[in-house]
């Protein structure tokens, strides 16, 4: 049985103290805590590459942990630690968070090394089992938990966007103010800037509509016909070239916001996209949608109530865990 957890990753936003704590932090080191579970944090940014390595060992032969967690994002962690840590007999598992683009030059380098693997990808599941990693566990971002207030709302803002500015979304929300619609966006980059989690919250919460707009390269010819530089960056490439279901699905709901997104593939895994969220496939869809959702409010509001309600009850972090610590715990069963 699992009740002891080494977790490795970044405590910070970054790897900087004034950014705050990051979201995986949040995510899984809080949650896990909440649920019960004995946690030694093991940071990135407390220490140098080198030293890591011999940290994360040491650390693992003093704490005696069940299972050490890993939240990888770059090249953090060296091939021949994760060797060692299996060769010692401890119990190692990554959560994949962006397969759907980073499997193939990525994933697929540091998945056999692992006792079990977490990814976000339902399509990248059978690649794991190809590659010879049998113990791979399907799961998926959430939100952190939230009682705002949904019922009722005093609205502050009639649409919203909170993300980092890119060429893509700076584009979209150009195209929807010619079409007379104004989008108050937020975060690094926009005007207004960068936000608190808990200002976040305030904004979903007092949005009529919540916009959530990809991050990924995008092949609207519009788009890419608009500027010399984007047109010349899509010639040469990306790496970020398919859009994912991501925490912000699950976010603006939880904290008690009405959602128009992009759809992207699994999403109707989670929710009832006519009922409990809408779906866009270009700007000129997500202006359509949005000029009548802002009329249409009897409809706008039930299917927020929907939504809210659907991602309250099943889509927060803790959820995750309790869900992927069932399947973690069978593969530890079986393997120990």
């Amino acid at each position: 049985m699992i009740k002891k957890i080494l977790y490795v990753a970044f405590q910070y936003d970054r790897g900087k103290e004034g950014n705050g704590a990051a979201m995986n932090y949040k995510a899984w080191y809080e949650n896990f805590i909440k649920l019960g579970y004995t946690v030694e944090g093991l940071f990135y940014e407390d220490h140098s590459k080198e030293n890591l390595q011999i940290e994360i060992i040491e650390k693992a032969r003093r704490f005696k942990p069940d299972l050490v967690f890993f939240i990888l994002q770059k090249e953090q962690v060296e091939i021949n630690t994760l060797k060692a840590l299996k060769e010692q007999g401890f119990f190692t598992v990554n959560f994949f968070g962006d397969d759907q683009w980073r499997f193939d030059n990525w994933s697929s380098k540091y998945a056999p090394y692992f006792s079990a693997c977490i990814t976000t990808d339902k399509f990248s599941v059978a690649k794991y089992k190809r590659i010879g990693q049998k113990n791979i566990i399907r799961s998926q971002w959430a939100s952190l938990a939230s009682n705002a207030l949904y019922k009722n709302i005093r609205y502050k803002y009639d649409v919203s966007f909170v993300g980092g500015i890119s060429p893509y979304r700076k584009w979209f929300v150009k195209k929807l103010y010619k079409k007379g619609i104004k989008v108050h966006c937020f975060g690094d980059g926009w005007d207004n800037g960068r936000v608190s989690y808990e200002k976040m919250e305030e904004i979903f919460s007092t949005s009529k509509i919540n916009l959530n707009i990809s991050n990924s390269a995008n092949y609207d010819i519009r788009y890419l016909v608009s500027n010399i530089k984007i047109f010349v960056s899509h010639l040469r490439g990306v790496d970020k070239n398919i859009s994912q279901t991501k925490a912000r699905n699950f976010e603006i709901p939880v904290q008690g916001g009405f959602e128009l997104t992009e759809y992207v593939p699994s999403l109707e895994d989670y929710f009832d996209l006519s009922k409990e969220l809408a779906c866009y496939k270009d700007a000129d869809e997500a202006g359509l949608l949005v000029n009548y959702y802002l009329k249409h409010e009897e409809e706008r509001e039930s299917i927020k109530l929907s939504g809210v309600e659907r991602a309250r009850k099943e889509h927060t972090f803790k959820h995750r865990i309790i869900d992927f610590m069932i399947h973690i715990e069978n593969i530890y069963d079986r393997e120990k």
